[in-house]
């Protein structure tokens, strides 16, 4: 499938801000900060699948 630069740009950053909830939650594992960014990080995951199916639908260019 091919996508536009935004598309790719909005992935990356998601994956930038998943990648580091779960670093942080595996770095600290076992206390409450750690318990909180593994949902934060649920929850973007999430977010990242909504943002990016919603603008696949809208972009001339990936949809």
């Amino acid at each position: 499938m091919k996508t536009c630069q935004q598309f790719d740009t909005v992935r990356t950053q998601y994956e930038r801000e998943i990648g580091s909830m779960l670093a942080h939650s595996k770095r600290y594992e076992g206390s409450p900060a750690a318990k909180s960014s593994a949902k934060q990080a649920a929850s973007a995951k999430q977010r990242t699948a909504r943002a990016l199916s919603g603008h696949d639908g809208r972009c001339p260019a990936c949809g």
